[in-house]
């Protein structure tokens, strides 16, 4: 079974533009995103996408690979399809899994790519997962840059909002609440069925891609992970990510190889 990580990166981000290249720690977080996804075993190869020359320029010069897509893709799903078909065309090898990585979640570790891909290995039926993990306070549940999502008994998604649901007032306090990780799997022919379907109307009210599954009529799974991350969706996200990285045990193991590129400067503009 081939596994490969697909990266979606782009610089015009409404809400932080600039972010994939945003220093954290001295390296630009998509650097830090792609040297962690590197590190999982159960992924054969993992490439950045992204519409824009700075990042692919960034991710060559850390010796990884970037593949040019349009500038057209506002959803990373869309983004990561037309990168398969792209890395395929290259390489001639076709992928059985494809495992999607938001390029703002710089804190993933390794073994939780393994998470979301075992319930795929596990069960041919499953046609996309979603890992996700718990919200700790009734901030984050009403943080509208956290998705949330509600599950049923088999862990499989009801629905996912950037709204805080389940509701607090009816009890939320006393129930598991969850936000959606942006590690997402997909089966590869899925993945091309996926991009084929018409954008539904839920997913574009919330701006959240799985809706389009929901909507017509597929399951996603999710998974839960005990690990604790955070996504950079604003500059105070990102010096909370930062302090909170100080101490990362992975990142010594990629951290001098992101400077001595000489690019963690070049990127920054100094």
């Amino acid at each position: 079974m081939r596994v490969i990580g697909i990266i979606p990166a782009r610089m015009a981000s409404s809400r932080f533009p600039g972010k994939p290249l945003a220093p954290i720690l001295g390296v630009p977080m998509i650097g830090h995103v792609f040297f962690r996804g590197k590190m999982s075993r159960r992924l054969d190869e993992v490439y950045v996408a992204t519409c824009d020359e700075e990042i692919a320029a960034y991710v060559r010069s850390i010796g990884g690979q970037s593949v040019l897509t349009a500038k057209t893709h506002e959803r990373a799903s869309d983004r990561t399809a037309e990168a398969v078909s792209i890395v395929e065309g290259i390489t001639g090898s076709r992928a059985d899994i494809v495992v999607m990585i938001q390029g703002d979640e710089p804190m993933i570790v390794p073994s939780m790519i393994d998470e979301a891909v075992a319930p795929m290995v596990e069960d041919d039926a499953i046609l996309v997962v979603n890992l996700m993990s718990r919200l700790h306070s009734r901030q984050e549940q009403e943080d509208v840059n956290e998705v949330k999502v509600v599950v049923d008994q088999r862990q499989f998604a009801l629905y996912f909002s950037r709204e805080p649901i389940p509701s607090w007032k009816k009890g939320a306090k006393d129930l598991p609440m969850y936000k959606q990780v942006c590690v997402i799997p997909f089966r590869r022919e899925f993945l091309t069925r996926f991009q084929a379907l018409p954008p539904t109307p839920l997913e574009i009210v919330e701006s959240i891609d799985m809706l389009r599954v929901l909507e017509h009529g597929e399951q996603v799974k999710m998974v839960e992970t005990k690990e604790i991350t955070y996504s950079v969706d604003t500059e105070a996200d990102l010096k909370k990510v930062e302090t909170l990285m100080e101490r990362d045990p992975l990142l010594p193991q990629y951290h001098g190889r992101a400077v001595r590129s000489g690019c963690v400067s070049g990127v920054n503009g100094s």
